[in-house]
């Protein structure tokens, strides 16, 4: 059998780059963006957030995706600080995520360090919100036991009256109407992975699949209240699948 006939027969729909790039962030934003544009799922963005409980136990979940920078390398997600993940999180700052757009045959893998994003990120990402996912995020003690959905709808009314909204400026929001100016909860906002591993993979025929990983050091820098991380040079090795 000839090298052609080898590569014929485990082939992958796309390749990883050859030789691999010294930095896998645009690829992987690049990949990212086009999930995004091409729209072949309701959330391209969707990825498995793995923590790890105060008793050592792995936890996973889905949440949404809502920035990458590719320069300074991490991913934004937002969610409630009081929930599981929010308090897991905030006890060992540790992550993964992981990414599977199944028709595309490409899979991303991260790990990484945790912050909190900056107050201005998540004021501003949180005033973008529909009002209704506004009101929620006061009215939710996510994570927290409650006894019915009633309980839960009748918490949502609560918090209309204790911010003083008017329920009909709110609907009318959906027909054209201004919007409403409806604060960020103090208990809610963003938290930054800085990867410092990030593996991308396509998928070949007969399980030989195209894989690579990269992975760096990260350097802690705080001033005040800003926690950030800068990276050092990214190094790369090809794997098998």
């Amino acid at each position: 059998m000839t090298k052609q006939d080898l590569a014929s027969t485990w082939h992958t729909e796309e390749s990883l780059p050859d030789p691999l790039p010294d930095s896998p962030m645009p690829l992987f934003r690049a990949w990212f963006d086009e999930m995004v544009a091409a729209k072949h799922t309701p959330n391209p963005n969707a990825m498995t957030l793995g923590t790890v409980s105060a008793h050592g136990r792995p936890r996973a979940r889905v949440v949404l995706c809502r920035g990458i920078d590719p320069q300074l390398g991490h991913i934004t997600f937002f969610t409630n600080y009081q929930s599981d993940k929010g308090r897991e999180l905030t006890a060992n700052p540790h992550a993964s995520a992981t990414f599977l757009w199944d028709h595309a045959q490409r899979q991303a893998r991260l790990e990484g360090r945790v912050t909190k994003a900056p107050d201005a990120d998540s004021d501003a990402y949180f005033a973008k919100r529909h009002w209704t996912k506004r009101v929620g995020a006061w009215a939710s003690h996510q994570s927290q036991p409650i006894g019915s959905r009633d309980e839960l709808i009748a918490a949502v009314g609560r918090v209309v009256e204790e911010l003083d909204l008017d329920l009909a400026a709110l609907m009318a929001i959906d027909e054209g109407g201004p919007d409403v100016v409806i604060p960020r909860p103090p208990h809610w906002g963003g938290f930054r992975i800085w990867i410092d591993r990030l593996e991308l993979w396509c998928q070949g025929e007969g399980r030989i699949h195209d894989r690579a990983r990269w992975h760096r050091e990260l350097h802690e820098h705080r001033e005040g209240e800003l926690h950030t991380y800068t990276g050092g040079e990214w190094s790369a090795t090809r794997l098998q699948p």
